[in-house]
């Protein structure tokens, strides 16, 4: 999930530069979703962790 945050993120940089604005601020508000996404999931698997069987 972390990589296609990237991806996205690069993808808004690129748009941004060539002056794509529409295409920069979707594709960048994409990236900040999948990346609280990613944090969440992140938090939820640290808190959980690997249970010892019994």
């Amino acid at each position: 999930m972390l990589g296609w945050t990237v991806t996205f993120f690069i993808i808004a940089i690129i748009a941004a530069v060539f002056g794509f604005g529409g295409i920069a601020a979707s594709a960048a508000s994409i990236a900040k979703i999948l990346f609280v996404a990613f944090l969440v999931l992140a938090v939820v698997s640290f808190a959980l962790g690997r249970r010892v069987p019994t």
